[in-house]
């Protein structure tokens, strides 16, 4: 990560025939921009104050950083300039990562070789879950093009934050300054809209060095149905192992094709575990008071001071039990899900790989630490993406193979309400063997009392027209009596 987190740095120029990512005036290495616009007292100040603010930038480098600051002060859109976070982040991508990897186009081979691990995958998770293959179609991509399919799912997920802070900031000043200082409102919300998008750009470069896949993070990143791996990052986990290339490549295959199979045959588990993010979002409140103090003294020439306040203590999480509920469910949500690919994935290798149980072991220490994207996006929306019990929910999910089967296993997916809770992962025996509810007994029951409802209706329908046809019939027996007096 970089020092200035919400990117008031030049971006990084693209490299120019494998010039290892040195910059123009022999750049600084290392994942983040450079300080462009001289904010926070740059080399070379002296009594030039253009000197003091831009430090010892050629003509171009001082061009692009006007560029830059004229497209974040004209930005009118959302809360986030979702255009500044991808450009960021593509440049983030063509620095390379700290080890000095580059990214590459894919070749045809690494290409046929993800082709080839999904489909062995998928033959292989068939044996051990009753959902069927997820995966319509396998690729292989570039870290460009993994920043490129999944921004629209960050968008999703940090939306909700962002609209709550640009609401704080514009709510920071008494209502009767805000009609005066409307062209303060749009700039600082402008310059907020560049921080996020600039943090988050700079989060997305940096994890598209790290991710293998589309589903790293627990999430569905990618277009639904669509299995991907990112061999140049495959290439790089798998370095010092100790294991064949092969199957690693094919052990992370298996990872991947068996969250597309849950995320394709459970409609309802994308919407859930967003709404959870959502509805843990909406919990967070915004420190004004620390904002009200960074505005108020906000100097235009260091807008770094309101970057600094939002990573710094600005979001803090709602200490109710309702915060406390949403976050307990979404921690839940990744672990069962987690969890499920863990167990599912374990059974599926361990017959076929030799090194199965090592790369299990290697994944689970890796999802449980993180790294410095997720950490920038703990501070970006509140909350680590992190699956904080997946030991516990794998334990859990493997019981229940043994106990009920595979079928059975899986047969919880079928509703929100079915799945194990956070009680459930301290108390995995008690779920396992606790008496299974018999949804098609109940389904059954509840069509033989609608059947049975439904006789009674005809029953009492038939009962009435025998009571007026007797009474229609006693009516005129009555008349012909009558008739018969007379």
């Amino acid at each position: 990560m970089s020092d200035t987190p919400f990117g008031f740095g030049l971006p990084p120029e693209e490299p120019e025939n494998g010039d290892d990512g040195k910059k123009k005036g022999g750049g600084q290495g290392g994942q983040g921009p450079a300080n462009p616009f001289g904010f926070g007292g740059p080399a070379g100040g002296g009594d030039n104050p253009f000197a003091a603010m831009f430090g010892s930038m050629n003509p171009g480098d001082l061009g692009a950083a006007f560029q830059q600051l004229g497209q974040m002060l004209s930005y009118e859109g959302g809360p986030v300039n979702w255009e500044m976070a991808q450009q960021i982040a593509r440049q983030t991508v063509a620095q390379g990562t700290a080890d000095g990897t580059k990214d590459a186009s894919v070749t045809a081979g690494e290409r046929s070789a993800v082709e080839e691990a999904v489909r062995l995958a998928d033959l292989w998770l068939d044996g051990v879950t009753s959902l069927p293959s997820g995966s319509g179609t396998a690729v292989a991509w570039s870290r460009a093009e993994w920043v490129e399919a999944t921004l629209p799912v960050w968008k999703d997920l940090v939306d909700p934050v962002a609209e709550r802070v640009g609401a704080a900031m514009g709510g920071v000043l008494p209502e009767e300054m805000q009609a005066m200082a409307g062209p303060l409102l749009g700039m600082m919300r402008s310059m907020g809209g560049a921080m996020f998008g600039t943090q988050i750009g700079q989060a997305v470069g940096v994890l598209a060095g790290e991710v293998v896949g589309s589903t790293d993070i627990g999430l569905p990143l990618g277009p639904a149905g669509k299995a991907a791996l990112l061999p140049v990052n495959i290439e790089t986990f798998g370095s010092g192992l100790g294991v064949p290339q092969d199957e690693v490549r094919l052990y992370l295959a298996l990872r991947e094709a068996a969250h597309q199979r849950l995320f394709a045959h459970v409609p309802w588990l994308r919407s859930h575990l967003f709404g959870a993010v959502e509805g843990y979002a909406r919990g967070i409140k915004v420190d004004t008071a620390k904002l009200e103090d960074v505005v108020g003294q906000l100097d235009p020439t260091h807008p770094e001071q309101l970057q600094d306040a939002l990573q710094q203590g600005m979001f803090q999480p709602e200490d109710t039990p309702e915060q406390k509920a949403a976050l307990a469910r979404l921690e839940t949500a990744l672990a069962l899900v987690e969890g499920w690919v863990d167990a599912v994935v374990h059974a599926a290798a361990a017959p076929h790989l030799p090194s199965a149980g090592a790369l299990r072991e290697t994944l689970r220490r890796r999802r449980a630490s993180g790294g410095p994207a997720e950490q920038t996006f703990a501070t970006l929306i509140g909350l680590e993406l992190r699956p904080r019990r997946l030991r516990d929910a794998s334990r859990l999910w493997a019981s229940l193979t043994d106990a009920r089967g595979m079928d059975g296993r899986d047969g919880l997916w079928e509703h929100p309400d079915m799945l194990p809770t956070a009680a459930d992962l301290d108390d995995p025996d008690g779920f396992v063997h606790r008496e299974q509810l018999d949804f098609s007994e109940l389904d059954k029951m509840l069509g033989e009392a609608a059947k049975g409802s439904q006789g009674t209706k005809g029953a009492e329908g038939a009962k009435g027209a025998d009571d007026t046809k007797g009474t229609e019939q006693g009516t005129s027996d009555e008349s012909g009596e009558g008739d018969d007096k007379k």
